[in-house]
């Protein structure tokens, strides 16, 4: 939370907009103060017991009521495009909301003296992740139970990443090897523990299955808890090392609402991840380019895209390099699903030059979204439509999806 004193802009953890607090000074600069809230003068009445640490895995909103917590996120997209991009939005965005306990289908827990869990903020001191809520019970268990089973191979562990799908149903593990230390040798030799359907690892970036299976698929019944709005029958499979979005509860409505921005007879889809839009908008009877980078989700984006390769190209190159070329025809869609850091600017630069009809764009980070939104308003573009989830309940961050129309 933010306050001002004397100039100077104090960023506040543990606060609520209103509230009078006593905080200690952790870090400052000319500029800006960091701090610590440590007594409540005057509570806000949206305050509550936090579910747990706030500090572990990053729980910065967990002491605000949860409606609270949603219209914050609405005023930090508005105050951010406001701020950033320059741009005033015709109405303050309606945030999704999500259950707060067992929403997350992915996962990064550290390993430290044998046992696994999130790190408190600003530390490397280890906190359960069970108590926090963000998984299910029965991931929890699955994580502890493999460290256990590594027995004194798990000093060579730095991590574990949890993968599983919406339904729970399945789950893969995998095992990141501390700097100098490989866990490969392992494969064979690791009894799969209860509740985990395939463990992997990686060497020199290719993945390896160390027992059971490397992935766990989602079908389109499961995505959108029941009717799907695609007539064919399409599956995302994906390793626990690839990129996948992580609210089981509000995938289906985020995949939906895209689905509904960027139908058209051709797209491109950047930063495709494993093809969690393109193979949506393929089998909804588009074509297009699914355009990804990194190794370990470009592979998984071959597999599910080979159903529809007759209507859908799969490129493996950095988004960089792909949008210096012209494509002919221009698509009638770009969507742009970029890590937190947002479009660089050579690349957006270069997609601009396309002069495509309509852009939409998946964030995860609203400041950066305000920046490349102004740049692509300044483009001869108009903001159309702008909606947001809560796909992280109980912190800062807020997924929203803007269309873009060129005037």
């Amino acid at each position: 939370m933010l306050a001002r004193v004397e100039g100077r802009v104090v960023f506040v953890a543990g606060a609520i907009p209103g509230e009078e607090v006593r905080v200690r000074v952790t870090r400052e600069t000319r500029q800006a103060v960091w701090a610590d809230a440590v007594e409540i003068v005057t509570p806000s009445p949206d305050r509550r017991d936090p579910l747990s640490d706030p500090a572990c895995g990053g729980l910065a909103y967990a002491h605000i009521r949860y409606e609270r917590q949603v219209q914050l996120k609405s005023e930090v997209i508005t105050d951010a495009f406001r701020r950033i991009g320059s741009i005033t939005l015709d109405a303050a965005p309606v945030v999704a909301p999500s259950p707060e306990t067992a929403y997350r289908l992915r996962a990064r827990l550290h390993v430290r003296g044998g046992r696994a869990g999130f790190f408190r903020t600003g530390t490397h001191d280890l906190c359960d992740a069970g108590a926090t809520g963000q998984l299910g019970p029965d991931a929890v268990a699955a994580v502890e139970r493999t460290v256990q089973s590594l027995a004194s191979r798990a000093a060579e562990c730095e991590a574990v990443v949890v993968a599983e799908n919406v339904a729970a149903s399945e789950r893969v593990l995998h095992l990141e090897a501390r700097d100098g230390a490989r866990l490969d040798d392992l494969s064979g030799q690791l009894a799969l523990p209860q509740g985990v359907d395939g463990l992997t690892t990686a060497i020199r970036g290719r993945t390896i299955t160390l027992a059971g299976v490397a992935s766990v698929t989602d079908n389109a019944s499961q995505v959108f808890g029941g009717a799907s709005p695609i007539s064919s029958p399409i599956s995302w499979s994906r390793k626990a090392s690839s990129f996948f979005q992580g609210n089981r509860y509000l995938l289906g409505d985020l995949v939906r609402r895209v689905l509904d921005l960027g139908h058209a007879d051709r797209f491109v889809d950047l930063y495709s991840g494993v093809g969690l839009f393109a193979v949506a908008l393929a089998g909804h009877g588009a074509a297009g380019h699914a355009v990804e980078g990194d190794r370990s989700s470009g592979s998984d984006l071959d597999a599910n895209a080979a159903p529809w390769r007759e209507r859908l190209t799969v490129v493996h190159a950095p988004v960089e390099y792909f949008v210096t070329y012209r494509i002919d025809p221009v698509p009638a869609v770009v969507i742009l699903d970029p890590p937190r850091t947002g479009v660089s600017s050579d690349a957006l630069a270069a997609l601009l030059r396309w002069n495509v009809p309509r852009v939409v764009y998946v964030s995860c980070d609203p400041p950066t979204l305000a920046r490349d939104a102004s740049r692509i308003i300044g483009a001869g573009y108009t903001l159309t439509s702008l909606d947001a989830f809560d796909f992280f309940p109980n912190t800062p961050h807020v997924e929203t999806v803007v269309c873009f129309a060129k005037r």
